[in-house]
């Protein structure tokens, strides 16, 4: 079962979800606005080959919120000083979406932290690149609507290929983004490069693309593999961005078998 905690890191409250498993430890950090608490499914069974912790970005969940800085470099920060605390020393990330830009930018700041990244569907969007395929208004409107109080039928309408209980869970926990937060990262995805970041990672890395999405490309793909030189890439063939939600058994074959650095004496 898991159990939050709360730590002090960065100058700020973090708080996470502890899913104990007996392999390499792990730290995930979801998408713009996935609470922790709403990778719980994904992160049980992560726990059979990591021991996982999940982390409530700032501004969202149970982490501290409010007049704070929201850019990419402050949420990159926050992972390399939680890859420092007790219990999460250099963890493999897993970072989804947002996150997955985080974990890139993190892994930049601190090369050493980290034993390894698994990145799932970055956005590729950046200075002077196509812009970041979901629009402003989904964001904008599911929680404005949330704010004021709704239901997982009411969720549905964003997303429709959800099950009850992930929407539910939705709609009970998405007031919680903080909204300029979400904006700050919305806009970072057009106004920060994190292709100029891949050359300077030396973890090992896996890049996890959905299939059935249009986030990343072959052409991406490629471009990808010509900045960061051995990064294993899997495709979750019919997934959609937010892959576990499609195919959780997809997923997890294609998260599982990796293997980070180990640590030496």
């Amino acid at each position: 079962m898991a159990k939050g905690y709360h730590v002090h890191a960065n100058g700020i409250r973090q708080h996470l979800l502890h899913f104990p498993g007996q392999g390499p430890t792990m730290l995930l950090v979801p998408g713009i606005t996935s609470p922790a608490i709403t990778w719980g499914f994904v992160a049980e069974r992560l726990a059979e080959a990591f021991d996982v912790h999940v982390l409530d970005v700032r501004g969202r969940g149970l982490s501290e919120a409010g007049n704070l800085d929201y850019s990419l470099d402050a949420m990159a920060a926050d992972v390399v000083a939680l890859a420092t605390t007790a219990g999460i020393s250099r963890p493999v990330v897993l970072g989804h979406s947002m996150g997955a830009r985080t974990a890139i930018r993190a892994a930049r700041q601190a090369p050493d932290a980290f034993s390894g990244l698994i990145l799932v569907d970055p956005p590729v969007s950046g200075p002077g690149r196509r812009a970041y395929p979901s629009a402003w208004s989904w964001y904008e409107d599911s929680i404005r609507m949330a704010q004021k109080g709704c239901s997982g039928q009411d969720m549905r309408s964003f997303c429709p290929s959800w099950t009850d209980g992930q929407n539910a869970l939705r709609a009970e926990w998405l007031h919680t983004c903080q909204l300029d937060a979400i904006r700050t990262a919305y806009d970072g995805f057009h106004i920060d490069d994190i292709h100029a970041d891949l050359p300077e990672i030396t973890a090992p890395a896996r890049l996890v693309v959905a299939g059935g999405a249009t986030v990343i490309g072959a052409a991406d793909i490629d471009e990808i593999r010509q900045l960061k030189p051995g990064i294993d890439v899997r495709i979750v063939e019919k997934a959609g961005h937010m892959i576990p939600w499609d195919d959780l058994e997809g997923f997890l074959s294609a998260t599982l078998d990796f293997q980070p650095i180990r640590a030496t004496n």
